[in-house]
């Protein structure tokens, strides 16, 4: 994202200011709100300084691009910035690493941010190390366990986190009160992520931080709109939004208008809704945030199977799909096919060959979504991940199966499911299930099994899934063979599920049903 050349109403940067002077103004611009304004002071600290300031410059540039929503360009200047750096610099290259891995966290590369985070840590073990930059590294730690749904570790952080920020920082405190809020409010603790979300705007209030205010608001309506509470989260996403619009953050811009639209979709105005979809894709195809984009198509996609769009809600389907499977997210394309097929429930009955696809979408995608509970070590978790995924998954796999007549296929889901793990047939839906804000993101282990034993357990599928609910890492269960004649169950499947995720979902071990 280029800035745009200044107006007739821009401000010329004074030719006195150099050195420390010239930065500092654009901190306070940055500090105020105007990022254009800041990337325009940084930018021209890069064109005139030298050595350490003009690197600095480049990192300071790098962080509101960032800011502004092009996460790409961001990580390519921090990059320069780093290869530039002097060997020894204690605030410099911390910094740098810190304000990288959270552009890396942005486009989705948690194992990127991760690495970098790692490298800072390493650079602020030291003794003297600069407590503000130990605080930051903290929080953006805290922010990629979240990502990767790491409740307990994520609240272990960000209480660390707050600790620090009370002693050495107080006016950064609202960040690990936020942090704080998100986790509660993903294991279900709703009253007290309330009390920490209200805790961080007023802490961002205090420090007179508007970013932090802007982005306490729309994480808050977040949380009221997933709550259905959606007459308490639009005062606050109108509020942040004008922020937003006004400082060209492009990508918080986007994720304002898709939460305006399903707004606006479960109120019944779709043509609104639909507007602020497109107004969505738009900021975030601006600001290169293409895993968000993809997101919001699937919105798109919903709204055009309703209106009898078919074609278009296809293509949109079709192109999100190309998105997520372009950037290894396999279980994401399985989250996809389950909505996808949810969506066909009103036209199998009606159009020839349309129910084989559904059955085709639906099957393969509830097996890869239902492997993923040997992986989970959580409670809360797994809890999660079963909830609002698996089981509807799996009970549209068996009503679609059901309603094409294949009686063996039925019966297979049935071994499997009996062999692992239990599912009430009675309470199979009558209407798919509404595509989601958001899809759900699979919590990521906290580590991979590095032997076939001694790491992870290896057992049957039943007692597999009941490790894996006692909290134990477990292999990928072993396939059934289904009397009489031996067959494995689910085989064809399992192995479509496989090829087409790119994940392994049984062990190569039979065991009889």
């Amino acid at each position: 994202m280029q800035d745009p050349p200044p107006g007739n109403d821009a401000h010329p940067i004074d030719p006195a200011l150099r050195g420390t002077e010239l930065l500092q103004a654009g901190a306070t611009a940055m500090e105020s709100g105007e990022l254009r304004e800041a990337l325009r002071i940084f930018e021209h600290a890069v064109t005139v300084e030298t050595g350490d300031l003009r690197v600095c410059a480049i990192v300071d540039a790098a962080v509101v691009i960032d800011r502004l929503g092009d996460h790409a360009a961001a990580v390519s200047r921090f990059q320069e910035a780093l290869g530039q750096m002097p060997s020894h610099a204690p605030r410099l290259h911390p910094g740098a690493l810190i304000g990288m891995s959270q552009a890396l966290q942005n486009l989705g590369d948690l194992d990127g941010a991760q690495d970098v985070l790692e490298q800072a840590r390493r650079l602020l073990s030291v003794a003297d190390a600069p407590e503000d930059l130990r605080l930051a590294c903290l929080v953006s730690s805290t922010a990629v366990a979240l990502h990767r749904q790491q409740w307990s570790h994520a609240i272990d952080l960000a209480n660390e986190s707050l600790d620090a920020a009370t002693r050495f920082a107080p006016e950064l405190a609202g960040h690990p009160f936020m942090n704080l809020a998100a986790a509660h409010f993903e294991t279900g603790r709703w009253e007290l992520a309330l009390d920490f979300a209200n805790q961080a705007l007023a802490a961002f209030d205090a420090a007179e931080d508007p970013v932090g205010v802007a982005e306490t608001q729309q994480n808050l309506a977040l949380m009221y709109t997933r709550s259905g509470l959606f007459d308490d989260a639009e005062p606050l996403l109108t509020a942040s939004q004008r922020h937003f619009d006004e400082a060209g953050v492009a990508h918080r811009a986007g994720i304002g208008l898709k939460v305006m639209g399903f707004i606006a979709d479960h109120r019944g105005s779709a043509a609104e809704a639909n507007l602020n979809y497109r107004a969505a894709l738009s900021r975030f195809e601006e600001s290169g945030a293409v895993i968000d984009a993809a997101d919001v198509r699937i919105r798109l996609a919903s709204s055009a199977f309703a209106a009898g769009r078919y074609d278009e809600g296809e293509a949109e389907l079709a192109s999100a799909r190309a998105t997520y499977a372009a950037h290894g997210l396999g279980l994401h394309c399985a989250q996809l096919d389950f909505w996808h097929a949810g969506l066909l429930e009103p036209l199998v009955t009606n159009v020839p060959g349309l129910l084989a696809k559904a059955v085709d979408l639906a099957v393969p995608a509830a097996l890869a979504l239902d492997a993923i509970r040997c992986e989970l070590p959580d409670g809360a978790q797994r809890d999660t991940w079963n909830r609002r995924v698996v089981d509807p998954a799996l009970r549209l796999a068996f009503r679609y199966s059901y309603l094409a007549g294949d009686a063996g296929l039925v019966a297979d889901l049935i071994e499997n499911q009996c062999a692992g793990t239990t599912l009430d047939i009675t309470r199979l839906p009558t209407a798919p299930a509404p595509a989601p804000l958001d899809l759900v993101d699979p919590p990521t282990p906290p580590f991979t099994a590095s032997g076939p034993v001694h790491a992870a357990l290896q057992l049957g599928t039943a007692m597999a899934a009941v490790a894996a609910g006692a909290g134990l890492p477990v292999t990928p269960p072993p396939r059934v063979s289904v009397p009489p004649d031996g067959h494995i169950a689910l085989a064809a499947w399992l192995d479509a599920a496989e090829s087409r995720y790119g994940r392994r979902l049984r062990t190569d071990r039979v065991i009889s049903a």
